[in-house]
């Protein structure tokens, strides 16, 4: 392995592993203590791409993917109130949003790279955020999808409220997406900064 990926591999480990912990604690009445760490998985990956490339930060992304699917497995034999922490549609969900959303990422951080610093991380991770927030919800939560685990029973997140309280009347579910979407952009802004001075000293260090 390059050791110039180690340090990234452990950093989206790190991210990963705490957030799957952290998604276990409510935060008020919309979100989870990991819907404040996962975000910075797209800090790594951005950071990753513009100081090694496309192809490291796909690696550093697959070992994330990894690490996951471990956590998943992991939560699968934890038995909670409820039943398994982590259900077979939640494994999927989270899998596959974190593939498809973090790979995205790589692409269109790699696409924009030649334009102002800021303009790849931020575009790349509110696209790949987004597609993110869609496929994990949908996945784990929505009604339609019922047939992925016929045994798993989601029908409180069909349950219909108000968007966030106050909104048009939608099924539990989106209220919340829309708030862990809602978190990931406040943190693409906020990430900026954190991107700007690590990519400035792993340069310095390359160089």
């Amino acid at each position: 392995m390059n050791r110039t990926l180690i340090p990234g591999i452990l950093a989206m480990a790190a991210v990963v592993v705490a957030s799957n912990i952290l998604v276990q604690f409510l935060f008020g009445q919309w979100l989870t203590w990991g819907a404040f760490t996962y975000p910075f998985a797209f800090l790594v990956t951005d950071v990753m791409n513009r100081v090694y490339g496309a192809g490291p930060a796909r690696k550093v992304v697959l070992a994330g993917f990894v690490v996951g699917l471990i956590c998943s497995l992991i939560g699968t034999q934890i038995q909670g109130e409820f039943g398994p922490l982590v259900t077979l549609r939640i494994a999927l969900g989270s899998g596959l949003a974190f593939l498809f959303a973090q790979l995205l990422d790589v692409t269109i951080f790699d696409r924009l790279r030649q334009g102002r610093w800021w303009r790849a991380p931020l575009v790349s991770t509110l696209v790949g955020s987004s597609v993110d927030t869609a496929t994990f919800f949908t996945i784990a939560f929505s009604g339609a999808l019922t047939m992925l685990e016929p045994s798993n029973d989601v029908s409180w997140a069909g349950e219909m409220l108000p968007l966030l309280s106050f909104g048009p009347v939608v099924p539990l579910w989106v209220s919340l997406a829309v708030a862990d979407w809602g978190v990931k952009l406040l943190l693409a802004i906020i990430a900026l900064m954190p991107f700007r001075m690590i990519v400035r000293r792993l340069t310095a260090r390359v160089a």
